[in-house]
């Protein structure tokens, strides 16, 4: 009678493909923006089980967001995407953002006695 062996490693093979699948698509959006923006940097910031935020500095100002289901698909994503990325956000970093009308309305909507946001 044959012998018939159970793959063990297939659910993983799987997960793992289905991960370099979804940071190759984020990497796609990354070097988008780039493209929008002249260039970019990045910063990962891990935000619990939502996973980690690549946050993205345009070399106009510009910046965004993305979040990744995990660290691992974060970095995978930045390396992929081939820009420079920060340890932290502060510094030279941080002064490249620019912000406008709508990002000073919003922050001072949140102050108390601040125009409305509405």
């Amino acid at each position: 009678m044959a012998e018939t062996q159970v793959d063990e490693t297939t659910p993983q093979v799987k997960q793992d493909a289905r991960a370099d699948r979804k940071a190759a698509k984020l990497a796609k959006q990354i070097g988008a923006f780039a493209k929008a923006h002249g260039g970019a940097e990045g910063q990962l910031a891990y935000i619990g089980e939502r996973g980690t935020r690549i946050v993205l500095v345009g070399e106009d100002g510009g910046w965004g967001d993305i979040v990744a289901p995990t660290h691992a698909i974060a970095v995978s994503a930045a390396e992929k995407s081939g820009i420079t990325m920060h340890e932290s956000f502060d510094g030279d970093f941080a002064a490249k953002v620019r912000t406008g009308p709508y990002e000073w309305t919003r922050m001072a909507g949140i102050q108390v006695g601040g125009p409305s946001n509405g």
